[in-house]
């Protein structure tokens, strides 16, 4: 599965990127047609059913497209996944491209945890500095978890910064007890 996610999100981050097309605005396409996907059995029925001639299958991707002025090319790219009985990866070429787009852009995902909700100007600060340690763009998602007691955990790929209450007590703990 994971190869087929990666060789459709590889060659539609190739149209994208090629045809200069807004990356926030195919990405989000494709997620309101996942969503649409997900939400109704009916749609799923006839996009996955082999019984069912694909040329009736666009028809049905075609009126969506029109109504939500969904791009030519996002709905080529599920029109292909249509063509190839492959609709049911839409999920995970969807997180494929996400990661794949932020890579050729520069961008890099962090997740920020922190203690209580931040601020706008906190977020901004969080993000910039991040920016500066990675040297890249940063997409920031952030969750409160309280049991942190305060500070924040920031993961960026692989690596994590744990600058929480919770993890200094962490560490002072186990330097005392020598492990």
């Amino acid at each position: 599965m994971a190869s087929v996610a990666s060789t459709y999100a590889r060659a539609f981050a190739d149209v994208v990127l090629s045809a200069h097309l807004d990356a926030d605005r195919s990405i989000s396409q494709l997620r309101a047609v996942a969503s649409l996907l997900a939400e109704s059995a009916e749609l799923r029925r006839v996009w996955e059913n082999p019984a069912i001639p694909a040329e009736q299958k666009r028809r049905v991707l075609d009126v969506i497209a029109q109504r939500d002025e969904i791009l030519t090319q996002v709905r080529n790219l599920v029109a292909v996944l249509i063509d190839h009985r492959r609709v049911h990866f839409l999920e995970p070429i969807l997180r494929q491209l996400e990661k794949e787009l932020d890579a050729r852009l520069g961008f890099a995902e962090a997740q920020i945890v922190s203690a209580r909700e931040l601020g706008d100007t906190e977020k901004r600060d969080f993000e910039a500095q991040l920016g500066k340690l990675t040297g890249k763009k940063v997409r920031a998602r952030y969750e409160r978890d309280a049991s942190l007691l305060g500070g924040a955990v920031v993961r960026v790929g692989s690596t994590i910064y744990d600058g929480s209450v919770k993890g200094q007590l962490e560490r002072i703990k186990e330097q005392i007890s020598g492990t």
